[in-house]
């Protein structure tokens, strides 16, 4: 009798070591299961991917083990858990406007687009060209347009102070504070390498200091007709500097007028002195590396999280001198993108067959949007 209970007692305790294997595996098969259904998940309106399996789930599993040479069959209880949302990309101040929503033939990524012919300012091609957005760096163009247009000295030293430290965006920069660059230097790599130390600098050493010098900034767009811009820094970090890109054509037609503003913005890379060192600063815009295919007189660059990516230049495509602006392109490359796809829809055509290829729709809730633009999550990296 006493052996039978200890077989018994053996018996048991083979059948539940292989079980308790066949749970752990099964766990791995729930995980995987998880994973497969988290690519199906769908986007809420908090812009958080919510997975297909939101709660846990219990299950009874019939499974078929083998104990001592005999074939058994078991029942499982097997809970599978949920992963955790994955959030998705914030949007930008075009996209609350539903910019994001309007089309285009040339299926651009950019909310806004415009080309103009620079001898005759005709419209080429436009979509949402008069909304007024975050530009960004785009802004050191018209800092620079200032500087050049004040004739200050170029050759006057300038010091990085803590003044010109972002404790906003927290962008990050390869001057520091103490170091000594000429203005002309500061303005270089202001418009080749978006600097905004050299920026902030430039502001702050204007007569009157940076208050004046936004102050000049204004004024200046005025008198150009731009109707649809603010300047509220000489950085493009905050994101009260706002623009349509119709004014911006027309700062790109100003700006390139001075050479020495084609020259700075252009350069792929420069070598200039800081603290009495030579020091290599490279572009931000890759378009106008000579292996590129590009003629380009005159560029800049922007970015921070609620404008998007951004590009304002001049070109000459097929004989034919363009400016060309690009707001709000979603993606490190998608600006880049966009303008390929414009010179190969402007090269396809002839000049004859230049025209304005539909009339832009202006969403009416872009000036609620760019007004609550300050309230946007502040963290960005401007170029």
């Amino acid at each position: 009798m006493y052996k039978m209970i200890v077989t018994a007692l053996i018996s048991a305790l083979c059948v539940s070591v292989p079980v308790t294997a066949v749970q752990a595996a099964d766990g791995a098969k729930a995980k995987k299961t998880v994973v497969k259904k988290a690519k199906a998940g769908k986007v809420s309106k908090g812009g958080v991917r919510r997975l297909a399996a939101a709660e846990p789930r219990d299950k009874v599993v019939r499974r078929t083990v083998t104990v001592r040479g005999k074939k058994k069959v078991v029942y499982q209880r097997v809970t599978t858990v949920a992963a955790a949302a994955v959030p998705v990309g914030r949007p930008t101040v075009g996209d609350l406007a539903g910019l994001n929503l309007t089309r285009d033939p040339l299926d651009l990524k950019s909310n806004v687009a415009l080309v103009v012919d620079q001898n005759n300012a005709e419209v080429l091609f436009e979509k949402n060209a008069g909304v007024a957005l975050p530009i960004a760096s785009i802004t050191k163009m018209m800092t620079a347009l200032v500087v050049v247009e004040a004739e200050q000295d170029l050759d006057e030293v300038l010091t990085v102070t803590d003044e010109d430290v972002d404790r906003a965006k927290f962008s990050s920069s390869r001057l520091t504070v103490g170091d000594r660059l000429t203005r002309r230097n500061m303005l270089h790599i202001a418009l080749m390498s978006s600097e905004n130390r050299a920026a902030s600098a430039l502001g702050r050493n204007y007569p009157g200091g940076r208050a004046a010098f936004v102050e000049a900034m204004n004024a200046k767009a005025q008198a150009l007709g731009m109707t649809d811009t603010h300047y509220h820094d000489s950085t493009g970090l905050s994101t009260q500097n706002v623009a349509s890109a119709r004014d911006l054509a027309k700062l790109a037609m100003a700006a390139y007028e001075h050479p020495m503003l084609r020259e700075f913005s252009t350069d792929p890379k420069a070598v200039v002195e800081r603290n009495g060192r030579p020091v290599q600063f490279g572009t931000t815009n890759g378009l106008v590396i000579p292996s590129s295919g590009w003629q380009i007189g005159l560029q800049k660059t922007g970015f921070i999280n609620e404008a998007g990516r951004c590009m304002m230049m001049q070109a000459v495509i097929e004989g034919r001198a363009v400016i060309m602006v690009l707001l709000d392109a979603k993606g490190t490359a998608a600006r880049v993108a966009d303008a390929v796809r414009m010179k190969k829809w402007l090269t396809a055509l002839r000049p004859a067959q230049f025209s304005t290829p539909f009339a832009p729709q202006f969403p009416a809730a872009v000036g609620a949007a760019v007004g609550s633009a300050g309230a946007m999550t502040q963290s960005a990296a401007g170029m």
